[in-house]
């Protein structure tokens, strides 16, 4: 199309020219960019882990999780499990016909994890193999989270980052809040006892070693009011000496066994016969020595926190 020059000139042209140059602006200006999605408005779920690592997860059906006792916890919060560590399977936390094996709780294998194409690793924080997975997790574009449970508030607060995942505030609720009530009152109940002493020790891997508040039963004892003598007498931690014991002279020695639980038990045995002494222990005298239930105080009891608290009690105020 021509345009007519005189025709431009007149006002009724000029306008036409002012629209015409908006019209190009328009055109040729690069566009504004779209705002961004926020992780919220995707539906995603944003979380700091125990590494320290955001992560974000949107896709809760593509879960690979590397220790059994974590595998409780997300199935607990309505998970399924992708994918899973072979100690998962022999304590009945996941089934093999829907489950694929991902290797052992201390050595993960990478490439049957990377085959499974999952939306999310959940691994220990606590394991050396699993922190060492962490880098060529991330260099194939896995998201992963790393979780350390060794207390009941750490319970709770992984069973509401998963229930946040899975969207099932239906079973925090059910397998943690109502759990966090019963926990408490076994501890109303501890209110003005007096403050028993107690040696807590732990047998495995061929040893017999003493433990400190900063475990998962030793935190228990604590919240119940009880010394424990590893705490003041910090050298037992390293060395489990008899002399030091002889002279703390603990209420109570309560034994968590590893593993093997008849051969653990064997060891703990083959400790006290070492030495006469231990049986004028006044917890040997008065029959203050407990071996202490596997699935409560070694795996992690997860929604069964309350008879862990509960047997507790019993051993120490119940009788």
């Amino acid at each position: 199309m021509k345009l007519d020059i005189k025709a431009l000139s007149s006002p009724a042209g000029a306008l036409f020219l002012l629209g015409l140059s908006v019209l190009l602006t328009a055109c040729t200006a690069p566009a504004a960019p779209a705002p961004e999605a926020s992780p919220e408005a995707s539906g995603q779920v944003l979380f700091t882990d125990a590494l320290g690592q955001s992560v974000a997860v949107s896709d809760p059906a593509r879960v690979v999780v590397c220790t059994g006792s974590l595998a409780e916890i997300w199935r607990l919060a309505g998970g399924d499990l992708l994918g899973a560590t072979s100690d998962a399977f022999e304590d009945g936390f996941a089934d093999p016909d829907q489950t694929a094996d991902v290797g052992g709780l201390h050595d993960p294998n990478p490439e049957r994890i990377l085959s499974l194409r999952p939306a999310l690793v959940i691994l220990s924080a606590d394991i050396a193999k699993q922190t060492a997975l962490k880098e060529p997790l991330a260099a194939a574009r896995v998201p992963t989270a790393y979780f350390s449970v060794e207390t009941f508030a750490d319970y709770l607060a992984m069973l509401g980052i998963c229930t946040d995942i899975t969207g099932r505030d239906d079973l925090y609720a059910q397998n943690g809040t109502a759990v966090a009530a019963d926990v408490a009152a076994v501890l109303e109940r501890t209110k003005g006892k007096p403050a028993p002493t107690v040696l807590l020790i732990r047998a495995g891997a061929g040893k017999v070693t003493a433990r400190g508040s900063d475990t998962m039963a030793g935190s228990m004892l604590k919240e119940m009011g009880c010394v424990n003598i590893a705490d003041s007498a910090g050298s037992l931690l390293s060395d489990l000496s008899l002399e030091v014991i002889i002279q703390e002279d603990p209420d109570y020695i309560l034994a968590v066994a590893m593993g093997d639980e008849t051969g653990n038990k064997q060891l703990l045995d083959a400790l006290f016969q070492s030495n006469p002494a231990w049986r004028h222990l006044a917890a040997f005298e008065n029959n203050r020595y407990v071996l202490l239930p596997k699935d409560l105080f070694h795996q992690k009891p997860n929604n069964r926190w309350a008879e862990s608290y509960e047997c507790l009690w019993d051993i120490l105020y119940g009788a």
